[in-house]
């Protein structure tokens, strides 16, 4: 009897003891500012009757756990002061003996009352960590309305006639759907074409650049993004828009846009065909593959040659002329394999036809003279191009990851110009004429590749990374010049004339070779250091041949003077250290990179070496403060060297302009470049209320600068010098407030104000020129977005100053005024009324007799018909009053110049649309 006690007294015991083996563990944490809630109490209760089981204190590091505890239903409980309680209920039993909170992300009480703001409903808008998210399902949406239109309806977060995107105060930059990029990284394909009915949430957040986003080490490269998240159902099926419009004097635009999703698939194309200017070739890479120079250098100090001179017509559209655009694509992106593996791609083909009539006056100031020029320019370019781009991404393992990405252009363009000029004295006498035509043609093949190789070490922080990357850019030009420049004495009688008729082939080729690794290294909790190493091979060619005619039409004689053969070949080695700081919500950057160059460039025909061995020096500092997700404050400093061009060390010898001919300096230093900027900006969710000040200083040392020397006949030699004894300088500031008003009807008012100002210099005929320009605008602005009306309006002067030390008496400054307004507001029976309008006046000043003002309204009705909507039938006037005249005015140097140009101006349009939408389980419309 007694060992059957025993026996059952051990049972009992073991039985009580395996009971007493399950454990809970988590970290209190507020994510918001990176803290630790040491000594935050911590309860376990019955979940049957809420008696108190376990109590504890978070240690130093948040850390709690409990150990030892039975089967059945609790609570656990988090208080801290100022901290909103957490609760949170769980279970243990035989199959769950364990449970781990990991990071609870405690709420103050004060950020919990900002996520209980709009129209009573607690979920319309959440702040977690960084990110503002915004429910689509909070905001009513009218049938077929897009992304754009639910983004106007969130509060602080505006979108202008052009799609532009500002959020909280900053320019958004990227538009993602479900993380990844929607026909690359052009934000209104996917705000103007995505059904607003299709998205769950909108998340605002800064995102980080690839490399600090591995690393976790803030190097303060952000750009301002949405991700529009989709709803799940939404996943499934196609949708899309067909627009068809023709209107008077042959107007005409036709847009078709088709989306199929499948899961992770999405499908997409576009295509679009007008001569309104709005469907123009707005592609984001057009800078990076346009024309740019013969030559250009980059921070830090790399040469790199382009395809482009002024036979060039480049094929972009700048509201210049009559544009004739057709453009296309189609998109692909897909993740398999537990989305371990994933690909995006795109291609675009697309063409444009510009025809622009232009006329260009030119005042230039002289120490004791004043040449006028007015010419007239007319122009039509030509333009065709592909691009096809991929990226693929791979996880290898939880450690390490590989990305891939390559892309590649081709592109043919012509280009025609024909160009008269006459240039007259200060007192209207003749002197110069000047005829020129000329034509080109240009093939050029642009690819690019990437691979960037992540690896995670296992001491937590430490990483490294590797970058390779080829950039391949060849272009083939051939085109004519004729020239004829006749010039003239005071008494207006001929005193010579040049002719010139030449045939120029031109061939260039870039073949940049690099790499790039990267390690990060954690000293401390709160201080990491990455330093890298960089090593970029460079191969320049660049091969001018011209011919001049023998006769009329056959040009068979070399002309060695304006031909040039360049082979540059250059050897970078960059080395760099940064520390960065961060504990709480500081975080402190501070290091520097150096670049050593070695560069060796020959001149084939002329047989000159030019051999330079230079270093740059690359500081950087920054100090961010961020009192809370909605309040930042920051400043920093970079530093970086401005090595002369091979253009201005060594031009190119070109005569295209005989009027205007460079000259190269091999005495050149470099210059130094100092930039700061600070940046402050709260915003409160509650009121829409937003208060930011933005400001940036740049001066630079030793500065290049172009030293020029005009002759009595107007023909005008280009130099440049190092500036001594000098400082230029620019500036820029921007103050901005604005906040939504409930007693005006939930209206959102705000005023800014913007001001900037430079002083560069030059000289002209061995004088010292100085030039100062400043402007400062105030601006009202107040907004709107119910559900069926809506506005947007802005309306301010602004002051400006224009003026050189040369001829201070015909400076230009005066008060201009800009205003523009958009509104739409509906009808009964489906009837949409919409209207923008934008003035501006320029006043007349010493340099220009009259003043410029101009009053541009569009108006459109559109009539929707079935249940759905689906079906549109729009009357739309462009330029009402006519007055959409091309017109522009700058200053720069000792130079001060008008254009006027063709544009697009009145006409009217019907247009037809028809929105298709199967998606989910959503019905088919009409």
């Amino acid at each position: 009897m007694k060992r059957t006690l025993l026996l059952l007294a051990l049972i009992l015991t073991f039985s009580v003891a395996r009971s007493q083996t399950n454990s809970i563990k988590g970290v209190a944490a507020d994510l918001s500012s990176n803290a630790k809630l040491h000594n935050a109490t911590v309860s376990v209760l019955n979940a049957k009757d809420s008696t108190l089981y376990k109590f504890t204190r978070a240690n130093a590091d948040g850390n709690f756990s409990f150990q030892n505890m039975k089967n059945g239903n609790f609570i656990l409980l988090i208080t801290y002061p100022e901290y909103a309680d957490f609760v949170n209920k769980f279970s243990l039993d035989s199959a769950n003996k364990s449970f781990d909170f990991k990071v609870i992300d405690m709420k103050t009480k004060a950020k919990l009352l900002n996520e209980v703001i709009i129209k009573g409903q607690a979920a319309a808008i959440k702040i977690k960590g960084d990110t503002t998210e915004f429910n689509a399902s909070a905001y009513k949406i009218q049938p077929n309305d897009r992304v754009e239109d639910l983004l106007k309806k969130f509060p602080g977060v505006t979108v202008d006639a052009q799609g532009k995107i500002t959020a909280q105060g900053k320019t958004v930059e990227k538009v993602l759907v479900d993380g990844e990029e929607f026909f690359g990284d052009d934000p209104t394909l996917v705000t103007k074409n995505l059904r607003a009915d299709m998205v769950d949430k909108v998340q605002l957040f800064e995102k980080s650049s690839d490399q600090a986003a591995f690393t976790g080490v803030d190097d303060g490269q952000k750009k301002q993004t949405l991700n529009i998240v989709l709803k799940e159902d939404k996943k499934q099926g196609y949708f899309g828009k067909i627009d068809a419009g023709y209107g008077t004097d042959d107007f005409y635009q036709v847009q078709a846009m088709f989306n199929k999703f499948k899961k992770k698939e999405k499908i997409a194309g576009y295509f679009t065909s007008s001569n309104t200017g709005k469907t123009g070739l707005g592609w984001d890479d057009a800078n990076k593959y346009g024309s740019s120079g013969n030559m250009e250098v980059t921070d830090d100090g790399m040469i790199f040659m382009s395809s482009s001179d002024e036979l060039d017509g480049g094929g972009r559209y700048w509201g210049e002329g009559i544009p004739i655009a057709h453009n296309g694509g189609v998109h692909y992106e897909n993740k398999w394999n537990n989305d371990k593996e994933s690909i995006n791609t795109n291609y675009k083909a697309g063409s444009l036809n510009v025809k622009i009539n232009k006329n260009t006056i030119n005042q230039r100031n002289l120490p004791d003279a004043i040449f006028n020029t007015n010419s007239t320019a007319n122009t039509e370019n030509d333009m065709f191009r592909q691009k096809i781009d991929a990226t693929y991404n791979i996880k290898l393992d939880t450690t390490s990851n590989l990305k891939v990405t390559i892309d590649g252009t081709l592109k043919n363009s012509e280009s025609d110009v024909i160009d008269n000029s006459v240039g007259r004295r200060g007192d209207n006498s003749l002197l110069n004429t000047a005829d020129r035509k000329t034509d080109n043609k240009t093939k050029q093949q642009v690819f690019n590749l990437s691979a960037f190789y992540t690896k995670k070490l296992k001491k937590a922080g430490r990483n490294f990374s590797i970058n390779l990357s080829q950039a391949y850019n060849k272009s083939n030009s051939d085109g004519f010049l004729k020239s004829i420049n006749n010039f003239f004495d005071e008494n207006e009688d001929l005193t010579s004339t040049e002719k010139i008729d030449q045939l120029k082939d031109n061939s260039i080729l870039t073949n940049r070779l690099s790499s790039n690794v990267t390690f990060t290294e954690p000293l401390s909790k709160s201080l990491s250091l990455v330093a890298n190493y960089g090593l970029t091979y460079t191969i320049n060619k660049a091969d001018r041949i011209t011919y001049d005619a023998s006769t009329p039409g056959v040009y068979d004689q070399f002309n060695s003077e304006f031909s040039n053969n360049f082979e540059a070949d250059q050897l970078l080695n960059q080395v760099g250290a940064i520390f960065n700081y961060k504990k709480g919500k500081t975080v402190i950057n501070l290091g520097t990179k150096t670049s050593f160059i070695n560069f060796d460039q020959t001149e084939v025909y002329s047989n000159q070496r030019l051999k330079r061995n230079f270093t740059n020096w690359l500081p950087q500092a920054s100090y961010q403060y961020k009192f809370s997700a909605q309040k930042s404050f920051s400043i920093n400093y970079n530093g970086s060297n401005t090595q002369p061009s091979v253009n201005q060390l060594q031009p190119v010898r070109t005569n295209d302009d005989p009027l205007n001919i460079v000259e190269g300096n091999d005495q050149l230093k470099p210059a130094y470049n100092n930039r700061f900027n600070i940046r402050y900006n709260t915003y409160k969710v509650l009121t829409s209320r937003n208060f930011y000040v933005s400001g940036g200083f740049n001066f630079t040392n030793n500065q290049i600068v172009s030293n020029n020397t005009t002759d009595d006949g107007g023909k005008t030699t280009y130099r440049t010098v190092n500036l001594e004894d000098k400082l230029p300088y620019n500036y820029n500031a921007y103050v901005g407030y604005s906040r939504k008003f409930a007693f005006l009807g939930n209206i959102n008012a705000g005023l800014n104000l913007g001001g900037n100002g430079s002083r560069s210099y030059n000289y002209v005929n061995g004088n010292l020129n100085t030039t100062d320009n400043q402007s400062i605008s105030p601006s009202l602005n107040l907004s709107s977005y119910g559900d069926k009306n809506q506005f947007y309006m802005s309306f301010g002067p602004r002051y400006f100053v224009q003026e050189a030390s040369l001829q201070k008496q015909t400076n230009n400054k005066g008060w201009g005024y800009n205003g523009y307004m958009d509104l739409s507001f509906k009808l009964p029976k489906k009837i949409t009324i919409r209207s923008d309008a934008e003035y501006t006046y320029q006043p007349s000043s010493a340099s220009f007799d009259n003043s410029f003002e101009r009053f541009v309204i569009n108006a459109a009705v559109t009539k929707a018909f079935f249940k759905e909507e689906s079906l549109k039938l729009m009357f739309s006037a462009n330029d009402i009053l006519k007055q959409n005249v091309g017109f522009s005015r700058s200053a720069s140097t000792n130079s001060i110049t008008q254009t006027s140009y063709n544009n697009i101006s009145r006409y009217f349009m019907f247009s037809l649309i028809w929105d298709f939408n199967k998606m989910g389980g959503a019905p088919k419309t009409n």
